[in-house]
């Protein structure tokens, strides 16, 4: 009798899965064995977060001391050096005097056409832990969450925050070198540009994207003055030479050359100096040493940082102490990266003689400090972009064809030359340094 009733149940319950299975067919479901899995357990896209593109926080905006750009949405335009399938960004308020109320924000890949126009079918609206608002304090920063959006490499993204109220200051990065947006009132989900009547060359709050990436694997982090911030490249061509020097790495890759994924990003200042500050509390164009961890060692997923810094601290040096103090702060830069496991690549620093600030004696220092990072006592590898971009018949100064005419900051070709030495090879070992 018992093994009676053991069979009626197995029958009743079979009977039962089968009804329930042929229900979930009639009403679009599936069975146990080929339902989608949308648990936690299985993310949707997979890969490796990576900065794509950055930039340093410079300073508080002139002209928006009290009212910052209250009822105005801000339209950035970034060049992404990585591609991925979902995007975050970081929003920076440290030089502004007030909390700052993002209300609103948007990602959107450009329409292409150099405009403020985004293609609609991308828009996506931004959250930070959940909530489409953010406060942000003054002095602090803070990343969104990261949103679903295929981004191809070489893309211009548009990223559109709006502000009700003043903040004071808006923390920025003057010299951009790319034109981006302003339109009165809160647009930032228009896709048309229409709205963005005011043209600005400045990157405002925006600091960092980052992509969730299947193409890198890292970050190249490159930390320097004007030259590395590609201050005389033409406005708008992504020829500020690390932007040549991703497009390189991603070319030889391609092309089966065995080198690092890594993608590269832009932490270049116009006037930083290894040593000293400027002026404001907090120090505007703080100095190398103050903002390594904030602008290097932090980036996501950063190996290798590559420096190219110290020419400003020869031109501003009053009292011309040497090349010493220039050194030691350059070696206290690559200890630091070291205790973080990064490696570092180091430049010669270039001539600039025909520049109002040269004279014999900061050519001596220059020198100097040009033959220690040679001999290898300042840095793990050398790209010696000194020698690359030297004129032949006077190499106190840069070649006239790399020269952008000021003499000291080089031409489009300048910066296509400082990529094209660079030794790729290099880059091998990131996020291997000896702790």
């Amino acid at each position: 009798m018992l093994g009676a009733l053991v069979a009626l149940v197995v029958a009743v319950s079979a009977g039962i899965y089968v009804t329930a299975a042929a229900g979930d067919r009639a009403h679009g479901g599936t069975t146990a064995d080929d339902r989608p899995h949308h648990g936690s357990a299985a993310p949707v896209s997979t890969g490796t977060w990576v900065g794509s593109w950055a930039s340093a926080p410079v300073g508080g905006e002139p002209g928006t001391e009290t009212a910052g750009l209250a009822g105005h949405s801000v339209r950035n335009v970034v060049h992404a050096d990585a591609g991925g399938t979902s995007a975050r960004i970081t929003l920076s308020n440290l030089y502004g005097h007030t909390p700052l109320d993002i209300t609103h924000a948007t990602l959107a890949l450009s329409a292409g056409d150099a405009t403020a126009a985004a293609d609609a079918d991308t828009m996506r609206r931004l959250t930070f832990g959940g909530a489409t608002d953010v406060v942000i304090p003054a002095g602090e920063q803070v990343v969104s969450d990261a949103v679903h959006l295929l981004i191809p490499h070489g893309t211009d993204v548009l990223v559109t925050t709006y502000s009700p109220t003043p903040s004071g200051p808006v923390t920025y990065h003057p010299h951009a070198q790319q034109t981006s947006y302003v339109a009165a009132g809160d647009r930032t989900e228009d896709s048309t540009g229409v709205p963005y009547t005011q043209q600005t060359p400045y990157w405002r709050y925006l600091t960092a994207l980052d992509v969730l990436s299947n193409e890198a694997d890292g970050t190249v982090v490159v930390f320097g003055d004007s030259i590395t911030d590609g201050i005389t490249s033409t406005v708008g061509a992504n020829r500020r030479w690390p932007d040549v020097l991703g497009d390189r790495l991603r070319s030889a890759l391609a092309d089966g050359q065995r080198l690092p994924r890594y993608s590269v990003v832009n932490e270049g200042i116009s006037g930083n100096q290894v040593l000293a500050d400027g002026l404001g509390r907090p120090a505007e164009n703080q100095s190398g040493l103050g903002r390594f961890g904030r602008d290097a060692l932090s980036r996501t997923d950063a190996k290798v940082v590559v420096i190219d810094l110290g020419i400003n601290d020869i031109l501003r040096d009053k009292n011309l102490n040497g090349p010493d103090r220039i050194l030691t702060g350059l070696r206290t830069l690559v200890q630091e990266a070291h205790a973080h496991g990064l490696k570092v690549v180091g430049a010669t620093l270039m001539p600039f003689r025909g520049h109002r600030g040269w004279t014999p004696a900061r050519e001596t220092v220059r020198q100097q400090i040009n033959a220690q990072i040679r001999a290898g006592r300042v840095f793990d590898a050398v790209a010696d972009f000194d020698r690359a971009l030297r004129d032949p018949y006077d190499p106190r100064r840069l070649r006239p064809d790399y020269d952008s005419g000021d003499h000291l900051h080089p031409s489009d070709l300048g910066f296509a030359r400082m990529a094209e030495v660079f030794d790729l090879r290099m880059l091998k070992g990131g996020g291997q340094a000896e702790l």
